[in-house]
């Protein structure tokens, strides 16, 4: 029966969208609307004063519509604007008009911090209609800027070009002023160039959007829907040279290690590199970077995972973070990724191998000896992208008991290489699209538990129709490693593919493979725009053999997923509401020997309110629920049935304190387990300077059947679980103060504590039970005995130890803290000061989490970092 659920639903989503079709009429598609500029005759100073006589040379355009909350209405307040340009750059000015001028929100940051009242331009320079150079000024004067691709559905506010900008309060609202290199720019030749434009204000007391060209709510796309630009004559390409060399100072100060000759509670070290930007043409950029330094960069938040799956992290390093939509390729769902750029640099495979009384000075990441990245997108529709990066041999410095020095090879040189390219067709309302990566390591004669390479490639396309209402996408890709025996065998053993299953019959372990290939993918159709429905369905696949992990990342492999989500939408405001959407999700998850392992399905919704406040609410239930990985290695394992229900609201966001509220709960048939989170957020503006932001999550989860360990017993597998209470609390701060748009100072602090306490240690009976008591036995006071720190079991209860295991208890303690003070002194140059302050610790078991915390923050020795960097960024 529950194998029809996949039936029902397709029938359910073909019916559903032939009565959409047939019930919806998208409206009229909206006229595009043209500004022409012209070339100056004067060139205006970048004040934010737009009444300079240079700007008289065109006309302002205005007659902005609402995008939110009102679509389709006026606008509270109108805007103005003004485009002209010279040989070198493009000039915006904005006339931003409000009836009541003092209550324009200039709320300083740091650039990007898009906060307060704000206009943004955007710019699709190559008429893609599916990208775009997007320039924000606030009523501050901050500037910001991102690059939209997708068509509008990603931002990445990761760019940062050189460009030029300022504004002012008036009588009349506020002004601003902006000044494009066309250097910052990418387009092709053309005697004149029409590019895809749009002005985006929001007022922020008002949570109200205004555009340019009015885009519809029910328009599928963004991008696509933009005015134009024209007038654009005889522009010369402009090739981008940038060139940035930096060098750090780094003191650090940490607990002494008495006898360590490497851990003197002091180190003073100097570093040195350089970043530049080379314009091959206008349409494509070589980035460059060598020795490339990261000091400034926060630390990761903590994290425990108790099923034992790598946790991902999001990339912080601003060499990789800089253009980094052009590589995704995001094929499945969640984090699954061919490039995850945080493979290149990682902390060393290995470590050092020490002999009683030795002592190694271990480095913590790999050396980025150099990368390089070519990028871009042509006239012609071709988006490239290239990144090439090697690290280093790294070596642990070991000092002997007789006080010589030897060194140990802790990490191979290693080179990885990832191409990707797209290509527009059909009027950019299609695109077909591959990726390629490479990471070759050299081993020497060593390491033979690691690939020797490793080898992904993939093919994803997308095709949109009926003015971009309906698509199709997808993507497929394969991946082969190489390797030693030993590697190829470990590869197998992971967590992630569990060859080793004892009740596999389509996978086992191969001891003589030295290598494994497999594939993934994942289709999807849907329904994107057009009226208030929208629905999409697919299915996604990772074969058994697929691994991505050394250039890219992928948490578990041997799934197919069915999936299918149906939403309706309520976008005209009421009296009550801006705006509503309420959504049904269905999936279906098999393994590649046909075991239905999962059938899931929520409903879930999101409320706007008309006075800014929101409200978010969803309720699921997964049935028939087997988990192939749960045993890591064992057999397959019944979980209960489980529901999870969650509550989060908010309030104004506009307003100086805002806040967020939240609970969610997971419980299941027989009470095997129960998790307890609470989240609050709070956002304080003190001053248009100071703003503070405060997040606090706990969460308590109590779960019976918690994996503890595997051991033998008569050469029969025993499968260690318990009864665990695992308690989080996470606390984040951060404090921003800007003295100006280019000066400010940010404060990040989170002490993070989880702590985990078993009982009712048991053991797997029959993994696949109908009920708990079925699955699990618990061991009585005759069988365990706990002594110095390890639990001993009598299985048989004969009065003899038949196996044994540490004590499964912890408590996590980790405290992270970053305090930066940044000085952009001249456009794209910068001075660094930073202070760090991070610990580790493991608490008592018996100490209260508040307590915990507060030792760890106040009393445990701490490893502090001061830094200085200094960069300088020449350009032509």
């Amino acid at each position: 029966m529950k194998q029809n659920y996949l039936i029902i639903f397709l029938v359910l989503f073909f019916v559903l969208s032939l009565k959409t079709r047939s019930q919806e009429t998208s409206q009229n598609k909206i006229p595009k609307r043209i500004y022409t500029t012209k070339p100056l005759l004067k060139v205006p100073v970048i004040d934010g004063d737009v009444s300079d006589d240079a700007w008289n040379v065109v006309e302002w355009s205005s007659d902005f519509t609402q995008k939110e909350p009102d679509e389709g209405k006026p606008p509270t307040h109108q805007t103005l604007f003004k485009v002209m340009y010279d040989k070198k750059y493009l000039y915006v000015a904005i006339r931003a008009l409000d009836a009541e001028p003092d209550l324009t929100q200039r709320r300083l940051s740091r650039r990007d911090g898009f906060q307060g009242d704000r206009v943004n331009v955007i710019i699709d320079s190559y008429h893609d209609k599916r990208t775009a150079f997007v320039f924000t000024t606030t009523a501050a004067g901050v500037k910001g800027e991102e690059f939209a691709s997708q068509n509008g559905d990603n931002w990445d506010d990761s760019w940062n070009p050189i460009w030029y900008t300022n504004a002012k309060i008036d009588g009349k609202g506020w002004t601003a002023e902006m000044k494009i290199p066309f250097s910052q720019l990418r387009f092709g030749k053309a005697e004149e160039q029409i590019w895809g434009f749009n002005v985006n204000r929001t007022i922020f007391r008002l949570q109200e959007r205004s555009l340019w060209q009015r885009i519809p709510n029910d328009q599928a796309g963004f991008i696509s829907e933009a005015g134009e630009l024209h007038g654009l004559k005889n522009l010369v390409s402009q090739k981008q040279l940038e060139i940035q060399p930096f060098t750090v100072l780094k003191y650090d100060k940490y607990p002494e290690e008495v006898g360590n000759p490497y851990r003197t509670g002091k180190d003073f070290k100097f570093n040195a590199g350089l970043d530049a930007k080379i314009g091959i043409t206008n349409d494509l950029t070589l980035d460059l970077t060598v020795n490339p330094d990261f000091g400034q960069v926060e630390a990761d938040p903590g994290a425990i995972a108790l099923d034992g799956f790598q946790i991902f992290f999001e990339e912080q390093r601003p060499f990789f973070v800089e253009n980094s939509n052009i590589f995704d390729y995001e094929f499945a769902n969640g984090s699954d990724n061919l490039f995850y750029s945080r493979r290149i640099g990682r902390n060393p495979h290995r470590s050092a191998n020490l002999l009683t009384g030795e002592y190694a000075n271990e480095p913590q990441n790999s050396r980025i000896l150099g990368a390089a990245k070519f990028s871009g997108k042509t006239r012609e529709g071709w988006s490239i992208g290239v990144l090439e990066s090697v690290t280093g041999n790294e070596f642990a410095e070991i000092k002997q008991t007789d006080g010589n020095t030897r060194e140990e090879i802790v990490e191979p040189l290693t080179n990885y290489f990832v191409t990707r390219v797209q290509k527009d067709f059909n009027d950019r309302n299609s695109f077909i699209g591959g990726i390629f990566t490479a990471t070759n390591r050299h081993l020497n004669n060593s390491f033979n538990e690691l690939h020797k390479a490793a080898y992904t490639g993939g093919i994803d396309f997308q095709h949109n129709w009926k003015n971009r209402e309906y698509f199709l996408d997808g993507n497929v890709i394969f991946s082969r490693v190489l390797g030693s025996k030993e590697a190829i065998t470990a590869t197998q053993q992971t967590l992630r593919h569990n060859f080793q299953r004892t009740d596999a019959s389509h996978v086992a372990v191969d001891f003589n493979k030295t290598s494994l290939s497999g594939s993934g993918g994942r289709i999807e159709m849907g329904k994107n725009g057009g009226g208030n429905w929208r629905y999409n369905g697919g299915v996604i696949w990772r074969s058994p053999e697929l691994e991505l992990n050394d250039v890219g990342f992928l948490r578990r492999t041997d799934e197919i997923i069915q999936f299918g989500n149906l939403s309706h939408l309520w976008q005209v405001p009421t009296e009550t509401y801006r705006n509503i959407r309420a959504r049904f999700e269905q999936s279906t998850y098999y393994d590649f020997a046909g075991n239905l392992n999962r059938v899931r399905f929520e409903l879930n919704g999101e409320v706007s309110w008309i006075n800014n406040w929101w409200t978010e609410a969803g309720y699921g239930i997964s049935t028939n629920y087997f988990d192939n990985f749960y045993l890591r290695g064992g057999p397959r394992f019944k979980r209960p049935n489980t529901g999870f229900w969650y509550l989060f609201f908010g309030s104004n966001q506009s307003k100086l304190f805002s806040f967020t509220l939240g609970y969610s709960n997971r419980h299941t048939s027989e009470n095997v387990v129960s998790r307890d989170r609470f989240v609050i957020r709070t956002n304080y503006q003190a001053t248009d300077a100071l703003s503070m932001s405060l997040n606090i999550e706990y969460a308590n989860l109590y779960d019976k059947t918690q994996y503890v360990s595997e051991t033998n017993f008569n050469n029969n597998p025993r499968y260690i679980l318990g009864k665990i209470q695992n308690q989080t609390l996470s606390t984040t701060l951060r404090i921003n103060y800007s003295f100006t748009p280019d000066i400010s100072l940010q404060f990040y602090g989170q002490p993070f504590i989880s702590k985990g306490t078993f009982s009712d240690l048991n053991q797997v009976i029959n993994p696949l039970g109908s009920s708990i008591n079925d699955r699990i036995a618990v061991f009585d006071n005759n069988q365990i005995t706990f002594n110095n720190d390890v639990y001993l079991i009598d299985e048989n209860r004969d009065g003899a130890t038949d196996y044994s295991f540490d004590n499964p208890n912890f408590s996590f303690v980790q405290l992270q803290t970053n305090l930066v003070a940044r000085w952009e002194y001249i456009s794209g140059s910068e001075l660094f000061l930073v202070w760090s302050r991070g610990s580790t610790g493991n608490a008592a078991i018996s100490e209260d989490l508040v307590d915990a915390v507060s030792e760890q923050v106040f009393h445990a020795p701490a490893n502090d970092t001061f830094l200085v960097k200094f960069t300088y960024r020449f350009r032509r």
